[in-house]
C-alpha cells in the first residue's frame, strides 16, 4: 500500500487547527486572536479523510495555509470583530488604583479575556481538557453580561477545540450557535467569516460521512466566493478594497482545496484534480509559485494524477515541489518526500522511492510526526512487497521460458 492519506476528513482539519491554534498563541494579546476564525484559512491543509488506498495528498498539520492577512479594524470584517477591538487595551498588569475604577460591565469583560488567554496557553501546552473549562467558564460569564462579541469568539474556540478532539457533533453544535449569533446580529450572509464557519461545517459533514449536506455546505462556499469576486469587478476602482479582494479569493482557494480532498476521498479523482488546479492558481497567484502551500498544493494535485495512473505527469509536478521545498526548508517536507516516493514507486522506481521514504522517515521522526511515520512505514512495506512480486514474476517468466526450451529440446 501506498503512503496512505493521513484521514483528510477529520484528520487533517485537526492538525490544521492545532497548528492555528499553537502559532497564534505564542502572542497571547487578544489583538492577536480577534481573527481566529479566519485562521483556518491561514493553513489552506486541513482541514478530509481519505481512502487508505491513496497516499498522503499532504499533511497540512503546520502548513495548510493561505496565510490570509486578516483586514484588522477594516470594512471588509464583521460587526462583531470591529466591536471587539474595544477590548485589546486590555492588561493583565493594570495598577490597582486603575482597576478601581473600572465599571463592573469592564471588571465582567476582562475576567473573559483572562478566562479565554488561559484557555489559550491550555491548549498551547496540549492541556485540552483544562483549555474546554477555561471556555465553559467564559462562555457563561459571556451569556451572563450579555456580551455578544465574547459568546461568537468564545463558541468558535469551543467549536475548533471540539474538531481538534474529534467530538464532531459538538464542534456542529457550536460552529452553528455561533453563527446563529453573527447572522441575528446582523453579519451578511456572504461574510467571510460566515463562510469559513459554513466551510467548517461542510468538512464536519464529511467527515460524518453526510455526503447530501457536506456537498451542499461546499457549494454554498464556492457559489457565495465567486458571486463576492464578480461583485468586486464591477465596483469603481476607489471602493474597491484590495485585502478584501484577496482575503475573499484566499478563502476560494481554501475552498477548493477542501473539497477536492473530499473528492478524492470519495473516489472522484477527476473532480479532485480540477479543484486542485483551481486552487493551485489561486495560491500562486496571490501567494508566489515558492509559497509553502504552492508547493503544498503541487504535490496535492502530483497525487491525484498519480492515481489516476497518469504517473509520468505527477513524476515532474512532485519533483519540483520536493526541490523548491529543499530550498526553502518546509515545514512538512517530509511528507512532500513521502508523497514523491510513492509516484516513484508507481513508476517502477523502488531503490530511489526506499531512499526517499528512509529520508521521510528520518525528518518525521524528528519533528514527532507519528502519523507520517505510521504511514511511511507503510509506504516502505509496500515496495518491499512489490519488489517481491516483480521478483517472483521474473522468477517465473525465466522458468517459463527454461521449461519452453527444455521442451524444444
Amino acid at each position: 500500500m501506498a503512503l496512505p492519506t493521513v484521514s483528510r476528513v477529520v484528520f487533517a482539519n485537526k492538525r490544521e487547527i492545532k497548528h492555528c491554534i499553537s502559532k497564534g498563541l505564542r502572542n497571547l494579546s487578544l489583538s492577536s486572536q480577534i481573527h481566529e476564525s479566519t485562521q483556518l484559512m491561514q493553513c489552506l491543509k486541513t482541514a478530509t479523510c481519505q481512502s487508505n488506498a491513496v497516499h498522503t495528498i499532504v499533511n497540512r498539520r503546520s502548513q495548510l495555509s493561505y496565510s490570509c492577512e486578516s483586514n484588522q479594524g477594516g470594512k471588509s470584517r464583521s460587526n462583531w470583530t470591529n466591536v471587539m477591538w474595544s477590548v485589546i487595551a486590555f492588561s493583565f498588569f493594570g495598577k490597582a488604583e486603575e482597576e478601581d475604577t473600572r465599571t463592573e460591565a469592564q471588571k465582567k469583560e476582562d475576567e473573559i479575556i483572562l478566562l479565554l488567554k488561559r484557555a489559550k496557553l491550555s491548549m498551547m501546552r496540549g492541556q485540552l481538557h483544562g483549555a474546554s473549562g477555561f471556555l465553559h467558564q467564559a462562555i457563561a460569564l459571556a451569556h451572563q453580561t450579555h456580551n455578544n462579541q465574547a459568546i461568537i469568539y468564545t463558541y468558535s474556540l469551543m467549536a475548533n477545540l471540539a474538531y481538534v478532539q474529534g467530538q464532531l457533533d459538538n464542534a456542529e453544535k457550536l460552529f452553528k450557535a455561533a453563527m446563529s449569533f453573527m447572522l441575528s446580529g446582523g453579519t451578511p450572509q456572504d461574510d467571510n467569516g460566515v463562510i469559513e464557519m459554513s466551510l467548517k461545517l461542510a468538512t464536519i459533514y464529511a467527515g460524518q460521512n453526510k455526503s447530501e449536506l457536506a456537498e451542499t455546505g461546499f457549494q454554498f462556499c464556492t457559489e457565495s466566493l465567486e458571486s463576492k469576486l464578480e461583485k468586486f469587478q464591477e465596483l469603481p476602482a476607489e471602493e474597491q478594497s484590495e485585502e478584501l479582494r484577496k482575503e475573499t479569493r484566499l478563502l476560494l482557494g481554501l475552498t477548493l482545496d477542501s473539497h477536492a480532498r473530499y473528492m478524492a476521498a470519495t473516489h472522484r479523482l477527476s473532480r479532485a484534480a480540477l479543484d486542485y488546479r483551481r486552487a493551485l492558481q489561486i495560491c500562486q497567484e496571490e501567494q508566489g509559485e515558492t509559497h509553502p502551500q504552492s508547493l503544498v498544493l503541487l504535490s496535492d494535485l502530483a497525487t491525484i494524477l498519480d492515481l489516476q495512473g497518469r504517473h509520468d505527469e505527477a513524476l515532474p509536478l512532485v519533483k519540483q515541489a520536493v526541490e523548491l521545498s529543499r530550498e526553502a526548508g518546509h515545514p512538512d517536507q517530509h511528507v512532500l518526500l513521502g508523497n514523491m516516493a510513492g509516484v516513484l514507486m508507481h513508476n517502477g522506481l523502488f531503490e530511489e522511492s526506499v531512499k526517499l521514504y528512509e529520508e521521510a522517515l528520518v525528518l518525521a521522526q524528528s519533528v514527532g510526526d507519528e502519523e507520517a511515520v505510521e504511514q511511511i512505514q507503510e509506504g516502505l512495506k509496500e515496495v518491499a512487497n512489490r519488489r517481491k512480486a516483480q521478483e517472483a514474476e521474473a522468477q517465473a517468466a525465466k522458468t517459463e521460458t527454461e521449461d519452453s526450451k527444455s521442451g524444444t529440446n
